[in-house]
């Protein structure tokens, strides 16, 4: 049975870094990629138990959530003085004014479920948005938020937001551990972030194209955990009709693997070739994949650097193209080979034209988009944005690393989020689905075999 949460705020503060941002570092320039990136938050809630959770004594147990409390908000102020634009504020979109105004700081007590275990396990996505500071979609002034949750019995929760207007997703993860080595006194072993993004992509004036029109309030979330044997094994399938076809071709990705398979049962699932609208329609579906650029720059860029520095690879499927596929398995594969290929061609050929304001890829997606809507057609989109490989799970701030991290729920239609599970041989997929898409998934056979139990 699923658990509500409850919580209620007991304390709000704003913590400062700890030293004054030198002026000639005061004005943050937002780059051609923050201006492309969806101004909404990057939510994360990271589970912790705690060694005194079998201790009855109230006076105890409060003494150590306020010595951790004090430990996050030291180090959160130690840690904006290197992450200097998180404390700051942006003006009307171009910059960032960072006159260290500071972030909001939140401690509530979690009244329901009281353990953590309860909380983690099979859990209500929505309700983990409790945990965090701010509303997803709710961007306001402050770039980042951090709100501390204390289960009565059973641990705590770091809720954190982070604009996605200034950092990527690997940006934010690379905050959090940059952190939590803070916390624990080895900053000196943690690389500095560099701040390189609108030198290399400048912003520039004109038409841009609007991420956060996929934000629907008609979506609703839920995680499904994919095993290493189950991603091997789709891995190995691609593989050797891979290797039929095209000798000496590098295996598909666990990510790439993962994505074309989720995406065939999703069209395998929705497409509805009985009904009479669907069969009068022109339909096509498109693969929307987010692509980290720091190593496919010239010369690349260390994983430490800091904002959006990600595009998108493109792949579009008309509905003769997938009525051709003999079985469901090929749909996948030619969705594997197309992921593959918009990965191949994110080089830096193609990051000049970005840089120029010329983003060929986006150009011909929105064409095609138009002219299908222009013949009556439809344009169904899927987006996947990936985490695994980032140091999600190395967030140690003394008290060992998260029982568990959560995406928590998003408002856009049509996505997965990939992160490794914490032995990091597993996947879990955040899918952000319409209710009738995601009722219709969960039906899938072949979808629901793949999937191991939740947590």
């Amino acid at each position: 049975m699923k658990v509500a949460v409850e919580v209620v705020v007991s304390n709000n503060e704003i913590i400062k870094p700890s030293c004054p941002t030198p002026d000639h570092f005061r004005h943050y320039q937002l780059s051609l990629l923050d201006h492309l990136s969806p101004q909404a938050y990057n939510p994360f809630v990271l589970f912790y138990e705690l060694d005194d959770d079998d201790n009855d004594d109230h006076q105890d147990h409060e003494s150590v959530i306020n010595e951790i409390s004090n430990k996050i908000k030291n180090s959160l102020s130690e840690v904006l003085t290197l992450f200097y634009p998180l404390a700051g504020r942006v003006k009307n979109d171009r910059f960032i004014d960072c006159t260290d105004e500071g972030v909001p700081y939140t401690v509530a007590q979690v009244k329901s479920p009281c353990h953590l275990s309860q909380a983690i396990k099979d859990p209500l996505l929505s309700e983990h948005c409790n945990f965090l500071p701010f509303g997803m979609n709710e961007l306001n002034e402050f770039a980042l938020g951090v709100q501390l949750n204390v289960f009565e019995r059973g641990g705590i929760a770091i809720g954190l937001c982070i604009s996605h207007m200034i950092a990527d997703a690997l940006s934010c993860t690379t905050f959090i551990k940059t952190w939590a080595a803070i916390a624990r006194g080895e900053a000196n072993h943690i690389p500095h972030p560099n701040f390189v993004s609108a030198k290399l992509f400048p912003a520039l004036d004109g038409p841009k194209f609007d991420p956060n029109n996929v934000i629907s309030s008609n979506v609703i979330s839920k995680r499904f955990v994919f095993e290493g044997p189950t991603i091997e094994a789709i891995r190995s399938k691609y593989e050797k009709k891979t290797s039929l076809e095209m000798e000496g071709e590098r295996r598909p990705t666990r990510v790439e693997a993962l994505s074309a398979f989720i995406w065939s049962r999703f069209v395998a699932a929705t497409s509805c070739d009985n009904d009479e609208h669907y069969a009068k329609t022109e339909k096509a579906y498109a693969i929307i994949h987010t692509v980290n650029v720091r190593p496919k720059l010239d010369p690349p860029l260390p994983q430490h650097s800091f904002g959006n520095l990600y595009r998108y690879s493109y792949a579009i499927f008309s509905s003769t193209i997938l009525s051709s596929t003999e079985k469901d398995d090929d749909c996948g594969y030619e969705a594997m080979k197309q992921i593959k290929a918009g990965f191949k061609t994110m080089d830096m050929d193609y990051l000049r034209k970005v840089q120029e304001g010329e983003e060929v890829k986006l150009k011909h997606f929105m064409e095609y988009s138009e002219e299908l809507l222009k013949k009556g057609g439809e344009l169904v989109s899927f987006g996947f944005t990936s985490f695994c490989r980032f140091p999600i799970y190395d967030a140690d701030f003394g008290w060992g690393k998260p029982t568990w991290v959560s995406l928590t729920s998003w408002g856009y239609e049509n996505l997965a989020a990939f992160v490794d599970t914490k032995t990091g041989n597993g996947i879990e997929a955040y899918v952000f689905l319409k209710e009738e898409n995601m009722a219709k998934l969960e039906d899938d056979t072949e979808f629901l075999k793949a999937v191991s139990r939740p947590l």
